[in-house]
């Protein structure tokens, strides 16, 4: 058999629908232009964007914009060459490490290249296979990923429903009987805000468990760091049990509107970290403009609370207008904001329903349909920033309320076999392909 025959006829569940409807570039791989914000264009198109995870507006603010520049003409991308052990090391990275430290209440922390890869790593670093892991059953793709390579070791896992405190009090009990019989650890793993959901975890709960179960505690707080707590530390301020985290872990690419992550904990366990992280130990070092465009960004979050203001205000306002037209956001107490539609015609309808949205209103948000979410429920996920303005969000706000009309009357059911786009290409690849 050749091996590559299944790869070619099945593109996955996701896949397969974007090729169902000629999809590719428009429910699927989108391209948007112009300067990243609220407004951008789509396919020519002016759009109302609410897909960008620039929670506080970082990505053009002109100091970020202007600290990126000058440092990349100062160090350019290359530098520093080479993976920190051996050559890729610098005051810079150690300074923006301290600074990360210092703002989430840690003592240390590890500047990684990437966060999907940073976090699945430093799982696989911290437990071995006398170990168990005791995880929520919504946690992330990377962090599930960094379970996988637990599982890869022979080691053990439990998975505790969502944010459900009496069955995680339960899987620690049969981990630490578990943990008992290998001679081994536990590490409980979840997050600070639910990317999909936006709920919050309950961490105060859970760092609560400690004082009868002994095990440690790894947060994903990448929708929390910035947005969350009174200075923007993140859940386990707004909940305050930030000391009860033991690995702090957040992202650049949300509220930091860059490319990077960063670990936080005790000096001893980072130190560990620097030298058993396979991802850091053999890849190349963060460029020196992601590190000074980092502390740029740091800069910014600490001292202009007034971002994190304005995000909320808007968070509230699109929020509050949702419910009060009778949407279903769901549980949301974080930026992250779903609209979550009963649909009966499943993806088509759902494909229908989005086109309107975008050719119709000049509303671009993301779309999740089954097996992300169960069947019979279309969710729009909406992201408020510090950019957006309240005139933007009414807009919004009366656009979902015709959306949710239609839906209902049954107009994007009826018109399903719209779903398929007669020309997903852009023009310019349209030129393209003629003249080949």
């Amino acid at each position: 058999m050749d091996l590559f025959e299944k790869l070619r006829t099945n593109l996955g569940p996701i896949g397969s629908s974007s090729r169902e409807f000629n999809a590719h570039h428009y429910f699927a791989f989108p391209k948007l232009e112009g300067e990243l914000g609220p407004h951008m264009r789509f396919r020519g198109k002016e759009m109302l964007n609410w897909s960008l995870n620039n929670y506080l507006g970082l990505a053009n603010h002109p100091e970020v914009r202007k600290a990126d520049a000058e440092a990349a003409t100062e160090w350019g991308l290359a530098y520093p060459m080479g993976a920190r052990m051996m050559s890729g090391n610098s005051d810079l990275h150690e300074e923006l490490e301290k600074q990360l430290a210092e703002f989430v209440g840690k003592q240390d922390s590890f500047l990684l290249n990437y966060g999907y890869q940073g976090v699945m790593s430093a799982i696989e670093a911290v437990v071995d296979y006398r170990d168990v892991i005791v995880y929520d059953a919504e946690c992330h793709a990377c962090l599930i990923d960094g379970i996988r390579l637990h599982k890869a070791k022979m080691g053990e896992y439990y998975k505790f429903n969502h944010n459900d405190i009496d069955s995680l009090e339960k899987n620690l009990q049969r981990a630490t009987k578990k943990a008992a019989e290998k001679g081994g650890g536990i590490l409980v793993i979840t997050e600070g805000v639910f990317g999909m959901s936006g709920k919050v975890g309950n961490l105060k709960d859970i760092v609560a468990l400690k004082e009868k179960y002994d095990f440690k505690l790894l947060v994903d707080d990448a929708h929390g760091f910035g947005t969350m707590g009174a200075t923007g530390a993140g859940v386990g301020e707004l909940q305050g049990c930030q000391d009860g985290i033991d690995l702090y872990f957040s992202t650049f690419a949300k509220s930091m509107a860059a490319i990077g992550a960063f670990i936080a904990g005790d000096h001893d366990i980072i130190m560990y970290l620097k030298y058993n992280m396979r991802s850091q130990t053999y890849a190349k070092a963060l460029p020196m403009p992601y590190v000074v465009g980092g502390m740029k960004r740091l800069e910014l979050i600490k001292n202009h609370p007034e971002l994190r203001e304005k995000l909320w205000e808007n968070v509230r306002a699109m929020q509050n207008g949702l419910r009060a037209r009778g949407l279903n956001i769901g549980d949301t107490t974080s930026p992250v904001t779903p609209v979550f539609l009963q649909s009966e015609g499943g993806v088509s309808e759902a494909g229908v329903l989005v086109r309107d949205l975008r050719e119709n209103m000049g509303v671009f948000c993301s779309i999740v349909v089954y097996p992300v979410v169960p069947k019979g429920v279309i969710m729009l996920r909406i992201i408020p920033t510090a950019a957006h303005s309240l005139e933007d969000v009414e807009y919004t706000l009366n656009a979902f309320s015709a959306v949710s009309e239609k839906l209902n009357s049954g107009y994007y059911r009826e018109n399903a076999h719209q779903v398929v786009i007669e020309d997903a290409l852009l023009p310019s690849e349209v030129a393209k392909t003629a003249a080949e």
